[in-house]
């Protein structure tokens, strides 16, 4: 076989790794061969149906998600607005559309959205979706084309339905009705590393909190303390260096608590490459950035114990951040 010549000659294998669907890239160079990760890619799976979406679409379409759980709406509620941003700007906050349309739902300040500063704000777009929808009765039974176009008043109505399947599962996954069925899978990043500051939190750990407690209303954050925390984690825990924090459920055994765990753990990796996490656990599944092409693993405590539910992660999500180097 003739040795391949030092250019770069580069063959993208069209195959999945693992849940996360990532793409790679098969290079020679120097006579060297090595995979690396091309594509980063979020997908949900609900049974038995798949939707692939980019970080930055994943990122807005859990914020969607997470404005309505803070709302107390539906995952119907969640499609809808899912199925009205794909086909309003694909789920990207748009800069730019039709006359004077921006935003994730190519909202109009001159139809009374709001300014155009506040309909690029995604939270705020969403919740002013949001505050139409819910005043169109019985929307949880209308067809989602019929409840999109009461907000909308779209010149293509029926173009909102060509969405609904992928909305659906979506809905389900950031919801939190369907658990461990959102992952992503992006590439590795180099941070800059970071000390722990007097209030025990590196800078990068104290955006995660920031903005959990800016999107999440009463969420019960700790794993972190004033002055640092040395003791009460396995050795080399994250918690010692201030990059970690536990968001806690309880009781564990609450249907509707678990699942607004697994809406914080998937708003949590949807929002991963953005925020520098590294690591999510929750329900005894976890999932790192290192590892994000594989997707959701079953975790095992290192005690070996399974039996404590807040070492297996049954009450509290864990998150913790990047290192850095």
């Amino acid at each position: 076989m003739t040795r391949p010549s030092r250019a770069l000659i580069a063959v993208v294998v069209l195959a999945l790794v693992g849940a996360g669907g990532a793409a790679l890239l098969v290079w020679w160079a120097g006579g060297s061969v090595g995979p690396v990760v091309v594509r980063e890619a979020c997908t949900a799976d609900v049974d038995g149906r798949t939707t692939t979406v980019s970080p930055e679409q994943a990122a807005h379409a859990a914020t969607i998600a997470a404005v309505a759980e803070e709302r107390g709406l539906p995952a119907r509620a969640v499609t809808i607005a899912l199925a009205t941003a794909y086909q309003e700007s694909d789920l990207r906050n748009l800069d730019h559309g039709d006359r004077d349309s921006l935003g994730l739902f190519q909202q109009r300040p001159s139809q009374g959205w709001g300014t155009p500063e506040q309909i690029q704000d995604p939270a705020y777009a969403v919740g002013r979706f949001y505050d139409t929808l819910v005043q169109i009765p019985d929307y949880r039974e209308l067809d989602i084309t019929v409840a999109a176009q009461q907000v909308q008043r779209s010149a293509y109505p029926e173009a909102y339905a060509d969405h609904e399947a992928d909305a659906r599962v979506l809905a389900s996954a950031l919801s939190g009705n369907s658990p461990a069925a959102l992952t992503c899978s992006i590439r590795a990043a180099s941070y800059e590393a970071q000390a722990e500051e007097p209030d025990g939190l590196t800078a990068r750990a104290r955006a995660v909190r920031d903005e959990l407690d800016a999107t999440f209303s009463g969420l019960e954050v700790s794993g972190y303390q004033a002055g640092g925390i040395d003791s009460g984690h396995v050795s080399g825990s994250a918690h010692y260096d201030g990059r970690a924090l536990d968001v806690f459920f309880r009781p564990h055994d609450d249907p509707e608590l678990n699942r607004s765990g697994w809406v914080v753990a998937h708003w949590l990796v949807a929002n991963a490459d953005r925020l520098g996490v590294a690591t999510v656990i929750y329900d005894a599944q976890i999932w790192t950035a290192r590892r994000s092409a594989q997707g959701w693993r079953p975790y095992a405590h290192p005690s070996g114990n399974t039996s404590d539910p807040t070492l297996q992660h049954l009450d509290h999500v864990h998150v913790d951040v990047a290192r850095g180097s």
